[in-house]
């Protein structure tokens, strides 16, 4: 009888406290996401951030980057695209506690520190979809927490991001977005 009344004790307590209080309490209560105000995840990519039209970047928010994140780097890229994957985007040493503007300048340093690199395009920054006709692309923008600044050169290509973050990447965060002609 002793034996069934203390475990009754034991888990009535621990079944009244949720797993969310126990991360509330010190851990992780959110997973490392990227979101975008400018169009939904899987949702459609408006033709202003396109080669369509005004081609600018959209605007891009983040939330609970793992502690210890030093800098963020991002690769926007079209793995449908005719010839392979094909580069949109690369940035890094951002400031992982600001998100990124609509707009983003096409420049190779950012007045925060940010850096970016060749796109596909052959250019510095952000070169929005451009599929050929047919059915609509799948675009990632892929954003990677980093345990340090990256002392890599703005215009950089991909790979020399890719080499660079390598061993540094704390988490990634995704949104897809989709666009067609």
């Amino acid at each position: 009888m002793i034996k069934k009344s203390l475990l009754v004790v034991l888990i009535v307590p621990l079944a009244s406290f949720s797993i969310g209080n126990l991360w509330s309490q010190g851990g992780h209560s959110m997973s490392f996401v990227v979101k975008s105000a400018s169009f939904p995840e899987g949702g459609t990519i408006p033709k202003r951030y396109t080669c369509d039209a005004a081609d600018v970047s959209p605007a891009l928010t983040w939330a609970a980057a793992p502690e210890g994140t030093q800098s963020l780097a991002l690769i926007a890229d079209d793995p449908d695209a005719p010839v392979g994957t094909w580069t949109h985007w690369i940035i890094w040493n951002i400031p992982p506690g600001k998100g990124l503007p609509e707009g983003v300048p096409k420049t190779d340093t950012l007045g925060d520190g940010s850096r970016q690199g060749r796109n596909d395009f052959k250019r510095i920054g952000y070169g929005g979809p451009c599929p050929p006709p047919g059915k609509a692309h799948r675009y990632f923008f892929r954003l990677y927490a980093l345990n340090a600044k990256l002392d890599l050169k703005a215009g950089a290509s991909r790979g020399d991001l890719e080499g660079a973050i390598k061993g540094r990447v704390l988490a990634q965060a995704e949104l897809m977005g989709k666009y067609g002609r």
